[in-house]
This record gives C-alpha cells, sequence and structure tokens, in this order.
C-alpha cells in the first residue's frame, strides 16, 4: 500500500516591515542645511518609509521657526519633534496649533499650545510619533512623564500599535527607565537633548527598540553644536559667553527601526551616521 504524499509544512509568512528613520536634534544652520540636503539621499539610499527628525536646536541653535519646520517637512521630515527650546522662537508659538505634525512634549500642562502627539496615514498604515520631555537635570520641570507616556500611550494605541517616542531628557538613568517602562507599549523609545550619540541600541524584550540618545545633526568640531572658542571661554573665566554655531564639516546622527505594522514590536535597529560637508555638496 502506497504512503500518503508528505504535505511541506506552511511557509511563515514575513511580517510586513515598515522603516522608520529618525534624526537627532539640528543644530543651527549648519544642521538644518546637512539635514535637508541629505535626506533624500538617506530615503533612497536606506528604503525609509518614514521620516522623523529633532528640530528644536535649528534656529541659530536654539528653538524653531515655523519656516525652518516647513522646510524640514518639504526636505521629506514628516514628524517634526522638539523639547526644551520649543519657545525660544516667539513666533513658533503661534504657529504649533496650526501645525499638528510639528510636536511640543507631551507633558506640557494643558492648554498649553500645540500637540504632544501625533498619527498619521502612510502606505503601509498609521504611525504615531510622540513627543516627552524629562525632568531630571533639566531647566523647568513639567508633568511626570512617566505618568503622561503610560496615559497618552493608551490613547494612541486605540488607533495604531505602530509609535515612536522622542523622550528629550538629560539624565541617561531616566531615558532608559522610560524604555523600560514602555517596553511593549510602543514601538521605539529614543532620546534626544545631550547632541552626544550612545551605542546601547538594542531591541528590548517585550518587543521595544531603544537608543539612550541619537546625537545631533550638527557641526562635528564643535561642543555639542557651539564654537568650540567660545564654549572654552565660559569654562576658562566662569563669566556669561554668547555661544554662536560651530562650522564646518557636519555629522548627521541618526537612527533607523524596523516595526511589525501588524504588532507595532520592533524587527531591527541600527544607528545611521553621516558626514556633510557644505563645499563639497555646493
Amino acid at each position: 500500500m502506497d504512503s500518503a504524499p508528505s504535505i511541506p509544512p506552511a511557509e511563515e509568512t514575513p511580517p510586513t516591515k515598515i522603516r522608520l528613520l529618525f534624526l537627532g536634534d539640528v543644530v543651527g544652520e549648519p544642521g538644518r542645511r546637512a539635514v535637508i540636503d541629505a535626506l533624500p539621499e538617506i530615503k533612497e539610499e536606506m528604503g525609509i518609509d518614514f521620516m522623523i527628525v529633532n528640530g528644536e536646536n535649528s534656529a541659530n541653535g536654539r528653538g524653531i521657526t515655523p519656516k525652518i519646520a516647513i522646510a524640514l517637512m518639504r526636505a521629506g521630515a514628516a514628524v517634526v519633534t522638539t523639547g526644551d527650546h520649543i519657545w525660544d522662537q516667539k513666533e513658533i508659538i503661534e504657529y504649533l496649533p496650526t501645525e499638528p505634525r510639528v510636536l511640543r512634549p507631551a507633558n506640557y500642562p494643558d492648554g498649553v499650545p500645540g500637540y504632544g502627539y501625533v498619527v498619521l496615514e502612510t502606505k503601509k498604515g498609521k504611525v504615531a510619533v510622540m513627543n516627552l520631555q524629562g525632568n531630571v537635570f533639566m531647566r523647568q520641570p513639567l508633568e511626570n512623564p512617566f505618568f503622561c507616556a503610560s496615559r497618552v500611550v493608551d490613547e494612541i494605541r486605540k488607533e495604531t500599535p505602530v509609535i515612536f517616542v522622542d523622550f528629550h531628557a538629560e539624565a541617561t538613568s531616566e531615558k532608559v527607565a522610560m524604555g523600560w517602562h514602555l517596553d511593549g507599549k510602543v514601538s521605539a523609545v529614543v532620546g534626544t537633548h545631550t547632541h552626544v550619540p550612545t551605542s546601547d541600541e538594542r531591541v528590548l524584550p517585550k518587543g521595544t527598540a531603544f537608543l539612550c540618545d541619537a546625537g545631533m545633526c550638527g557641526p562635528d568640531d564643535s561642543v555639542i553644536g557651539s564654537e568650540v572658542e567660545a564654549v572654552l571661554e565660559r569654562y576658562y573665566t566662569m563669566m556669561p559667553t554668547r555661544f554662536g554655531v560651530g562650522k564646518g564639516t557636519v555629522r548627521i546622527n541618526g537612527v533607523v527601526v524596523d516595526v511589525d505594522v501588524s504588532t507595532g514590536r520592533a524587527l531591527h535597529i541600527e544607528r545611521v551616521v553621516r558626514y556633510w560637508d557644505r563645499e563639497a555638496s555646493a
């Protein structure tokens, strides 16, 4: 008697993934020129589906203006996040309520202009971006970011599991703790604010990609974006000193996260570093 033919095991259908690019704090005119010039190339080279840029230092190193925000979005940024310098350029106050794609930290009090998160439709489904600010060593304390994150994420998950969080904070411990706090609830938690990239990228056990700090998009020969001589003068004399933005080659720092669109779980995270030279790009 002939045996029944064997049936091969069904192949698992690979998850439909969306590839997110996030670039850290854009510093001044050199940083924004580099990002605006490089975004289309990075998108094409790395197959990016959705781009997010932190623009809070893009206006001469402090804050952001409506004109700069529009330029970053025209270059390809779907969302522009910010942080503690959001109010440094006064014209942004009236602009924020008109443009939900430019975010301020979600843990500001009720009634403050602007939005702390946004949900956008893409060809691969909805993507949410949330902006949070830490409290440790920051200029002014806001609502506890952990409580705010839990409350807002619960609301966002009613629309989509694909959630990217820019946590703008000084203390590494606060940022690492936020990653664990949101593990399994969001797709990625990436820190900003220090302008110094860290090398601790990983996918946490429940599926949230984490990086303590993405770094900056600003002049490489600088002190976190500012002119070296002016910063040294401050340290030598302890006197108030006006800091200008550094010059020269710009280092573009960011991160790419691949996310399963059906579950919101991160599949992969990797740092991105590019260099941009004004003269070479002219």
